[in-house]
């Protein structure tokens, strides 16, 4: 098994279970960050908002 993520359904599922273990950890995934990065790779901005499930209301 490799780290690289070669397609989108890849990071999808990563991103999907690091939320997941964060929630589960007690860890509150929210919010905005910078993934700041070497001369080698892109800046990123990551945003995380929590969505009402379908049929959910308040």
């Amino acid at each position: 098994m490799t780290d690289e993520v070669r397609t989108a359904e890849e990071l999808h599922a990563g991103l999907r279970d690091l939320l997941r273990r964060a929630h589960s950890g007690d860890t509150e995934a929210r919010g905005g960050w910078a993934c700041r990065n070497g001369p080698e790779y892109p800046d990123w901005e990551v945003v995380i908002t929590e969505v009402e499930k379908p049929g959910e209301t308040e």
